[in-house]
Parts: C-alpha cells; sequence; structure tokens
C-alpha cells in the first residue's frame, strides 16, 4: 500500500534535473525580454520602469508586456523616451482606475421601534 502511494505521489513531483531545466527556460525568456526592452526603450525609460517594478512588479510586468506586444506589431518605430513611458503609464492607469465604494450600514437596536 505505501509503495503504492509513493509511486502516484513521485509522479506528480519533477526530478531535480526537470526543475533545473525549468528554471533556465524562465531566465533565459526573462534575458531575451529584457534584451528586447533595451533596445525598445532608452535608459531613462528603463530606470523608470525599473523603479516601478519595485514597487509594483504586477504593473510592471504588465507594461512591459504592452510595450513587447506593440513592438511586435511594428506599432514602435522608434526608442520609447520617459516622456512617452510616462504618458503610456497614464493611459494605462486611467483604463485600469479601480472605483471603490462604501456603503455604510447602521445597526439597529432591538429596542428600536419602526412602528411609530
Amino acid at each position: 500500500m505505501q509503495e503504492l502511494m509513493a509511486h502516484r505521489g513521485g509522479g506528480s513531483q519533477q526530478t531535480p534535473e526537470q526543475q533545473q531545466a525549468q528554471e533556465e527556460a524562465k531566465s533565459e525568456a526573462d534575458e531575451r525580454r529584457q534584451m528586447m526592452l533595451s533596445q525598445i526603450l532608452t535608459s531613462q525609460a528603463r530606470e523608470r520602469l525599473a523603479r516601478i517594478a519595485l514597487v509594483n512588479p504586477e504593473k510592471a510586468r504588465g507594461v512591459e508586456d504592452v510595450i513587447l506586444r506593440a513592438a511586435q506589431m511594428g506599432q514602435i518605430v522608434e526608442k520609447i523616451s520617459e516622456e512617452k513611458l510616462i504618458s503610456l503609464l497614464e493611459q494605462i492607469n486611467t483604463q485600469t482606475t479601480k472605483q471603490t465604494k462604501v456603503t455604510i450600514q447602521r445597526r439597529r437596536s432591538v429596542l428600536d421601534d419602526d412602528d411609530d
């Protein structure tokens, strides 16, 4: 019985070689991504994006995705300056602004009478 359980549990786990290969593939993809961004962005724009990534990594990743998609579609003809990056960030912020709504419900006491 234990052998059967060990066999089933072992099937879902990766071997160290598979994990290492997966990590290498991920690092290579990140390296290619950074190379592409360095070709598309000016140094000031890359620095700003790096600062954004320190504060909000998901947002920076989303901005990078937008920039890379635009570059792959041929929409970017020259390097993106810091000013263009700021305007792009503002556009993304206006599209993804979250509306917060606060509703206040007062508790009614058992002794309160609404029948008056």
